[in-house]
């Protein structure tokens, strides 16, 4: 480095031909050392404070243009003056490192933080723990051969998903920002990489919806008499079957005795009292105004789920997060004690080891993996940046995947023992009454239910269990658009009262869009956004 003292005023009185350049190694010498200075604490020359001063690379000559200093032995004085200033300016490596590490703390500062690491652990695992895990994997299970099916599971786990998972959540705690930024501080080329993350959550806000209809359920489930249960409902028509008269039949289609095909109480009340189903997506039809309001109710309940950042969704996770284990524990218990259990246990489990010959299972093995983990959907490195730099990340990790595939193995057992149930009432094979998705959540695990003595204590066991699972998937996903705008607009967007209006105008946005979700075609529009918009398919691509 050269640093060029310039003395102006010097300059026009001292001879261009005595300037010497002196190297600083020479300044202690004997040669142009003076015994009247001493070294300490030495206030700065007043001829040398008000000069330029010139840092500069790969010379380290030091010119003094200066009888003063050069000639009159104030060699120490001028070198400590500059070493003074090289360190104030930052020139030094030491210094250098120093003000990063101050930068840095003052960036952790400004981050909002988890007020213990319990609430990282619950909002993780209620994010990464949905309804996939209950209503997918166990379906997935069953048609991609039983047991043998979890070893691609395993296998995309431990070498895919456990990886991402990882990477995601070392991204977040490094960085400090949200979904979008982060890839700015690590390579700015991939910045278009966060914005992508953003366009699927966005889709993502349509799950909603399935929250929307559990609550519909839920409320319906007070009722003296199941509203699925019976045939005596306005919207029933005169092909209903009840589910006392449902024997030897599948769930779906039924025979009855004079030939004509009809349909069951549950699936009418699904189709018709619930969705006022249409013929297609041409055919939106009208509002339906009830699964409207629960849809409204679910946004305010989300929007106060996370208003207040971290400090409010740290203490909803303690609920949302634990509830569903305890439901879910109640439904293991009972539906293992129910007549025909084992044989649905036997059917979710059963071994066909021909089926690992098959592309397909590996697919559904792969795409479970991503979709459960919660990979490529900006959730993990949003909750994980909120996290203190020296927190066990890995450690972290490396439980929630394990309590993911765990919970999804578990949840199997809940679900096909009471379809083993089911199967055995009305005197069927499991696979007639099996089902995925929507058709477990609202049709075959209902129809269950309303076999069973109590049946509204175990329907709203069993829709408070979807509500929560959802619920925490869904502000989660909330909180990673909300922190990732944000974070693009600092000086706009934080502030007192700030976030809490952004976020109610976000909220009103996607509510509004998701009217249409609430028509008569409603259905077909959500199967649609799943299926192209944020499903595992798109997942992969993006992986």
């Amino acid at each position: 480095m050269r640093v060029d003292v310039i003395l102006s005023e010097e300059k026009k009185r001292t001879p261009r031909a005595t300037t010497e350049p002196v190297h600083p190694t020479q300044l202690n010498s004997h040669k142009h050392h003076s015994a009247g200075n001493t070294l300490g604490p030495i206030a700065a020359p007043q001829h040398l404070e008000t000069q330029r001063y010139y840092p500069q690379h790969r010379r380290r000559t030091l010119y003094v243009r200066s009888e003063d200093c050069c000639l009159r032995g104030k060699q120490e004085e001028c070198l400590l003056w500059i070493q003074r200033k090289r360190k104030e300016r930052g020139q030094t490596e030491e210094d250098r490192r120093e003000r990063r590490r101050e930068e840095n703390r003052s960036m952790e500062s400004k981050r909002e933080r988890w007020n213990n690491k319990r609430e990282y652990i619950l909002a993780s695992a209620g994010n990464v723990v949905g309804l996939g895990n209950v209503w997918r994997f166990p379906y997935l299970c069953y048609k991609n051969g039983g047991g043998v099916f979890l070893v691609p599971y395993c296998f995309f786990a431990i070498f895919a998903g456990i990886p991402l998972f990882m990477l995601e959540t070392v991204i977040g705690q490094y960085c400090q920002q949200g979904a979008v930024t982060c890839w700015s501080h690590l390579c700015p080329m991939s910045v278009g990489t966060g914005y992508s993350i953003l366009v699927i959550q966005m889709f993502s806000r349509a799950y909603i919806i399935i929250l929307a209809w559990a609550l519909l359920y839920l409320v319906y489930s007070f009722r003296s008499v199941l509203p699925w249960a019976s045939c005596s409902n306005a919207w029933n028509t005169d092909k209903c079957v009840e589910l006392t008269s449902m024997t030897g039949t599948s769930p779906h289609n039924l025979s009855l005795p004079d030939g004509n095909t009809s349909t069951s109480s549950v699936s009418e009340f699904w189709e018709r009292g619930v969705l006022s189903m249409s013929q297609g997506l041409q055919e939106m039809g009208q509002v339906q105004w009830p699964v409207l309001v629960s849809l409204f109710v679910c946004w305010v309940v989300c929007y106060f789920c996370v208003w207040k950042g971290v400090r409010s969704t740290g203490k909803v996770v303690y609920v949302t997060a634990v509830f569903p284990y305890v439901m879910l524990a109640v439904l293991l218990v009972r539906g293992l004690t129910l007549p025909g259990a084992w044989d649905g246990i036997v059917f979710y489990l059963y071994p066909e080891p021909s089926r690992l010959a098959d592309l397909e299972v590996w697919l559904d093995a792969c795409s479970q993996v991503m979709f459960s983990y919660g990979v490529a959907s900006g959730t993990l490195i949003t909750l994980s940046s909120y996290n203190k730099k020296g927190n066990n990340c890995y450690r972290d990790s490396l439980w929630l995947c394990a309590l993911n595939s765990c919970t999804s193995f578990v949840a199997g057992f809940a679900v096909f023992s009471t379809l083993g149930f089911m199967a055995k009432q009305q005197g069927v094979t499991v696979d007639k009454v099996v089902s995925s998705g929507a058709g477990l959540a609202f049709i075959a695990f209902p129809q269950a239910v309303a076999l069973m003595p109590l049946p509204q204590l175990w329907a709203v066991c069993f829709f408070i269990m979807l509500l929560m699972l959802g619920l925490d998937t869904i502000f989660a996903g909330l909180e990673t658009v909300t922190a990732s705008i944000i974070d693009l607009f600092p000086l706009k967007l934080k502030g007192a009262w700030r976030r809490e209006k952004f976020l109610v105008v976000l909220c009103l946005f996607f509510f509004i869009v998701q009217i249409s979700m609430t028509t008569s075609g409603g259905l077909f529009q959500f199967q649609l956004i799943d299926y192209y918009g944020a499903s595992g398919p798109v997942i992969l691509l993006y992986q």
